[in-house]
């Protein structure tokens, strides 16, 4: 059915007016790209024969026009950008640069699927209902919106139950370690070498634990940053039971003994949790999918006879 002519020329002008305005910020932050590049590449003809010096910074040259927008709609000391940072480092994105890659996206994410639309509405506008232009634009805009926070969730979740299942086996190890006679330090070095085929992941915030306490950084520190990376709660009470082990002076090893105990004992109930969950989780496709098929199987024959039998008669 087409449209009212009048209300989809004024939406597609103010979604052109838009579309202008976002195409000139992003015309503007990609020549400003182009000139940094090309100011950093006259200093490095204009110094001649010198031997090129390694930059402090390794990550600023691959700045991108993502990267360039997001720090231009970012406050870099914002307490949203802290909180996004976090969240980003829960995913596996570590680099600093993260965050503003991340809101970059969101705003092209947003943009681009406005201006497809808008390209393609008189090719599809008399397929659609009225207002189905500001509709398709809203549900898009909240679509696009909505998919990279989406996205990051799933992968922290994914990343939260890796973490979930590897803990209890790490602190197997690092058990094991210690009553062999490691210190704490080279116990967890050794434990990340150890499970790095099997948790990948978690292995790597061990390395970083690891390095954290090689650069001097306090124990209870870097095991509280490490507690917060993963953002698990038995992180964070394995992080508290070693600061209060360290400020009473008791044996380290009888710490994670019994906290290792508690973990087995913890990922036996969360197992028989899950199987008594299944059977109510098995009700609905019973009901949908094998009771109809149990009840066509044996009522078909019967059905297949009394309509042979009605049309003898």
């Amino acid at each position: 059915m087409p449209t009212g002519g009048s209300q989809d020329t004024t939406l597609i002008t103010i979604i052109m007016i838009v579309m202008g305005a976002t195409m000139l910020v992003l015309g503007s932050t990609v020549f400003r790209s182009v000139r940094d590049k090309r100011q950093v590449s006259d200093r490095l003809k204009g110094e001649g024969t010198r031997a090129p010096r390694t930059p402090a910074y390794p990550e600023k040259p691959r700045r991108n026009v993502i990267e360039d927008l997001g720090r231009r709609f970012t406050d870099p000391n914002s307490e949203e950008l802290t909180k996004l940072r976090h969240r980003l480092m829960k995913a596996g994105y570590y680099s600093k640069s993260a965050p503003f890659i991340y809101i970059g996206v969101r705003f092209v994410a947003l943009i681009i699927p406005q201006i497809l639309l808008l390209f393609c509405w008189p090719m599809i506008d008399q397929y659609m209902p009225k207002h189905g232009l500001l509709m398709m634009s809203v549900g898009l805009g909240i679509i696009s919106f909505v998919a990279p926070s989406f996205i990051l969730d799933k992968k922290m979740a994914t990343r939260e139950e890796e973490y979930r299942n590897g803990f209890p086996d790490m602190m197997d190890l690092l058990v094991a370690c210690v009553e062999a006679g490691l210190s704490l330090d080279g116990a967890v070095q050794r434990v990340a070498e150890e499970i790095v085929q099997r948790y990948p992941n978690l292995a790597d915030h061990l390395k970083i634990l690891n390095l954290e306490m090689r650069a001097g950084r306090a124990r209870t520190e870097a095991w509280k940053n490490f507690a917060d990376r993963l953002g698990l709660d038995e992180a964070r009470a394995l992080a508290t039971m070693l600061r209060q082990s360290e400020e009473l002076g008791t044996s380290v090893g009888e710490t994670l003994r019994v906290f290792a105990a508690d973990m087995r004992e913890k990922r036996m109930l969360y197992a028989e949790e899950k199987a008594l969950a299944l059977p109510a989780k098995l009700v609905v496709p019973l009901i949908l999918f094998v009771f109809p098929s149990l009840l066509v199987v044996l009522m078909l024959p019967a059905v297949v006879r009394m309509m042979y039998v009605f049309s003898e008669t």
